[in-house]
């Protein structure tokens, strides 16, 4: 039988999803695409041909470790929200050089192991994992008070919020490191819509599979009784809106219940599942500018397709 507060917890997110759900405009809050295999999907795509930012975004990182740990400085707490694998973090740890590296993601078991299998690889820096979501505010050990921090917030997540949002989330960063603090982050860039397309319909199909899991998350947190398969994966870049836009589209009439209410849906209704905005360097700083940002430094590709931007709060 479940407690009291997990079923608060359930009854939490069977709300948020019929609220999203009915909107005029049907959508899904994209964190739910995360469960362990979700995470799990996410890592196969960050390894597909068509997807260029991971494996970019690490040839920056790589290129310019020494450059960013100069620009950053050394020895801060490094924060990374929405941590994942950490795969990218390893490319930095040895130029930080940090006194204290916190990996965040809602995935719990997931970023243990990852967390597990980093510190047999980097047993002289202290690592302390938190399951949590990506926005709250995490309490860190007190022997790390006074010491600055860093946010490392790679893979351009940033742009699966709204312009709106993302200027929120910048503020909680900004609140998260205080005067001293900085950040680094991932921010994709503006180019040719048919390498955008491609990025988010890999011949693989790994990103709609990645799309309709979060109906099976939300089976398997709520009770519903999605069927993902009569969904289709749709993606696509809405260029006046500098936008990918994700959609999962019900290939029939069908009915869906979460939480005790029923959902209709019509053949081709579709449901908003993600956005993901592209910046330039330009406009990337005016929007963190804000939230308080002041942009230092950024570094991109030989290619101008990805970028790597710096701010400090102060």
């Amino acid at each position: 039988m479940a407690s009291s507060a997990e079923q608060a917890s359930d009854d939490a997110i069977s709300a948020e999803i019929q609220s999203g759900l009915n909107a005029e405009a049907r959508h899904i809050n994209p964190k739910y695409f995360y469960d362990e295999y979700g995470s799990q999907l996410f890592d196969q795509i960050t390894q597909l041909d068509e997807y260029y930012p991971t494996r970019t975004e690490i040839t920056i990182l790589t290129r310019f470790a020494e450059d960013i740990a100069r620009a950053t400085g050394r020895g801060s707490v490094l924060l990374e929200p929405g941590a994942g694998s950490c795969a990218k973090v390893r490319l930095l740890l040895e130029a930080l050089a940090p006194a204290c590296y916190v990996p965040i993601d809602i995935s719990r078991e997931f970023l243990f192991a990852a967390a597990q299998q980093l510190q047999s690889e980097f047993p002289h820096i202290p690592i302390h994992p938190v399951a949590a979501d990506m926005q709250a505010d995490i309490q860190l050990p007190d022997n790390l008070d006074g010491i600055p921090r860093m946010v490392f917030y790679p893979g351009s997540t940033i742009g699966n919020y709204t312009p709106a949002e993302a200027v929120e989330f910048l503020r909680h960063v900004r609140r998260t490191i205080g005067d001293n603090g900085g950040l680094l982050i991932g921010v994709d860039l503006q180019k040719d819509p048919a390498i955008l397309n491609l990025a988010y319909n890999d011949a693989a199909g790994v990103t709609a599979a990645f799309n309709r899991n979060c109906l099976s998350n939300i089976n398997t947190l709520t009770g519903a009784n999605f069927d993902p398969e009569r969904f289709r994966h749709i993606a696509f870049y809405n260029e006046s809106e500098h936008r990918i836009e994700m959609h999962l589209e019900s290939d029939s009439r069908q009915s869906v219940v979460i939480g005790g209410q029923s959902f209709d849906f019509k053949e081709s209704e579709r449901i908003l599942t993600e956005y993901s905005y592209k910046y330039t360097v330009e406009s990337f700083a005016q929007l963190a500018a804000e939230a308080g940002l002041h942009a230092r430094e950024h570094w991109v590709d030989e290619h101008q397709l990805f970028s790597l931007q710096y701010f400090t709060a102060s």
